[in-house]
């Protein structure tokens, strides 16, 4: 038997950190939390300051039978679950369940799993940290008292068999006001006027009027006003511009990155990056920090500098703007920026490429650009076109990696072809064409994550578990609505001639958006009229701050818990009453 016994939360951390450890040490895992609340009762005594009761669950009986056994045998247990308030409780759990004594018990955290990382751990031992284990545990009690008290009125004012969460009821707040936001829109139509100019010599490009027509009429008058002018380059004006590189990646921005780009669920994003984490490929995966260290920034310039030359390099220090990020972790990187590609399966690879390309990114040179607006006149009338173009000088960190974009609407200005003021122009066309204002985007699951992060509700490890169970809770469901067809009408003039044009779009059709149901907005409804705080945006951002708080022992988990329940009992009796 080894002599120091490793405990983990899963199999596949196991097997990745007993290659650092050779024989003197046996890994095991403990399967994730081996102790709990119980499920058939409350489970917190409220009258004894809020005392938990924990119990081993079924299925982890046999696991803590083995980790008993084990732990009797060796001389040092080393538990070695993640380093956030989740893993410090699982650490708790185990040293409690398998009445570890101090003596032979020691705490290790690493935000990566390499050879250096793990054996720096074990050099540097620590104890059990209580602040972290309270605010854990002041979220599992206060969850599980809003959840145990309000889920029975739900049952008795709504229907059976619903459930009520503190960050989940929000979320569907949200999403249920974002809806009726969309019923309640009435689209008011305008013409965007849009022509297509070519140069002297011959090169074509596209300019459009600043300001759109309100009435058919006006913009009918406008594109007569246009027949048979000549039109020329009124000013010319050319300024150099920066791009920035973003941040290395966090928990929230790795889910809406990933959405957009490999079209990720957040918790498909949380499970892909988890096996890259544990397979030793990327650091911890759930942070709000945007923080590199230096042997990761000095690791990052060294290969901007080999593979794209000294000009390319950076380097570069992000500050998180996350109320209660942990800056002594690190966002979300490579362990290895030598490894462009990794050896797993094509999601892992994809989801590790673009975590490679952002962080490298984040420490190369700004993106130098030439921006070009041309103002183009006529003369019949006083109005003005206007064309942009954008000129990349130098690439920078383009050469690598490009943020996404959500707004479906953005044009990308284009090069322009050389020209200069008083050069006369040719038109080839000139469109107005009739469009509508647009109601609210509906929340994907991703923009509900950056949602929820910017009003200060959850926090890295919540984000995918909420957005699973609102949807499992089937208040919320993926849309598949399929839009309706839209009559617009478009005038276009060519060569002189003027012609009316009645098109049809599709428009409201909303694929994998976040949609309520019906019980999801009666649910919502109820809750918001009889326990307003729970549902505020405030008080739930607030109750956040004060689990930060407790993990930073600056006030007791047991205070904070009794505050909230003194308003909270009362209110949900006199709802069920």
């Amino acid at each position: 038997m080894a002599k120091n016994l490793v405990i983990v939360e899963s199999p596949a951390k196991a097997k990745t950190i007993e290659k650092f450890l050779g024989k003197e040490y046996k890994v095991v895992s403990s399967f994730g939390h081996i102790a709990d609340l119980p499920t058939k009762e409350l489970g917190v005594n409220v009258d004894e300051d809020f005392k938990p009761k924990y119990v081993v669950n079924k299925d982890k009986k046999d696991v803590v039978k083995q980790l008993k056994s084990l732990s009797a045998k060796a001389e040092t247990i080393w538990l070695a679950s993640d380093e956030d308030r989740e893993g410090e409780a699982i650490a708790w759990h185990l040293a409690e369940t398998l009445k570890l004594t101090d003596e032979k018990t020691k705490r290790i955290v690493f935000h990566e799993i390499t050879k250096k990382a793990i054996q720096n751990a074990i050099e540097n031992p620590r104890t059990i940290d209580y602040n972290l284990v309270n605010a854990q545990q002041a979220r599992r009690i206060l969850d599980r008292l809003v959840g145990y008290e309000l889920s029975p009125v739900l049952w008795r004012k709504v229907k059976g068999g619903l459930s009520a969460g503190r960050v989940q009821s929000v979320s569907v707040r949200l999403i249920v006001e974002r809806e009726r936001d969309i019923q309640a829109f009435n689209p008011v139509a305008s013409f965007r006027i849009d022509a297509e100019f070519t140069t002297t010599a011959g090169k074509s490009f596209k300019a459009k009027l600043p300001k759109n027509f309100n009435t058919k009429e006006e913009a009918e008058a406008f594109l007569k006003e246009n027949i048979g002018a000549s039109f020329q380059v009124a000013d010319l004006t050319k300024k150099p511009a920066k791009k920035y590189p973003a941040p290395p990646f966090t928990t929230s921005t790795l889910q809406q990155e990933a959405a957009r780009k490999l079209y990720f669920s957040v918790s498909k994003t949380m499970t892909v990056a988890q096996r890259l984490y544990e397979a030793g490929y990327i650091t911890y995966m759930r942070t709000d920090s945007v923080n590199l260290s230096d042997e990761a920034k000095n690791s990052a310039a060294q290969e901007i500098v080999s593979a794209y030359g000294e000009k390319y390099h950076k380097a570069r220090n992000y500050k998180g703007k996350t109320k209660g990020a942990q800056e002594a972790h690190e966002a979300i990187r490579p362990t290895n920026f030598a490894n462009h590609e990794i050896p797993a399966e094509r999601d892992q690879q994809r989801l590790y490429q673009l975590i490679w390309q952002r962080a490298i990114a984040s420490q190369m040179s700004d993106a130098e650009l030439e921006r070009t607006n041309v103002k183009i006149s006529a003369n019949k009338h006083d109005k003005e076109f206007t064309a942009n173009g954008e000129m990349i000088k130098f690439d920078g960190f383009l050469k690598v990696y490009l943020e996404g974009n959500d707004d479906e609407n953005e044009e990308q200005a284009g090069l322009l072809p050389e020209m200069k003021k008083s050069d006369q122009l040719y038109n080839s066309c000139i469109t107005a064409t009739e469009r509508f204002t647009r109601p609210p985007a509906r929340y994907t699951e991703a923009s509900l994550v950056k949602k929820l992060e910017e009003l200060g509700i959850g926090r890295p490890s919540t984000y995918a578990p909420t957005i699973s169970t609102i949807q499992n809770r089937k208040y919320v469901e993926k849309g598949s609505i399929e839009g309706e067809e839209r009559p617009y009408v478009k005038f276009v003039l060519k060569q002189d001639k003027l012609k009316e044009e009645k098109l049809t779009e599709k428009v409201g059709s909303d694929k994998g958006k976040l949609i309520p149901t019906d019980v999801g907005m009666v649910v919502n409804d109820f809750l918001v009229n009889h326990f307003t705080s729970i549902l505020d945006y405030n008080f739930t951002a607030k109750v956040e701050e004060d689990f930060d708080n407790i993990a930073e022992g600056k006030i007791e988990w047991t205070e904070m818990i009794g505050d909230f329940y003194q308003d909270f009992h009362p209110t949900v009796k006199d709802v069920a009453e």
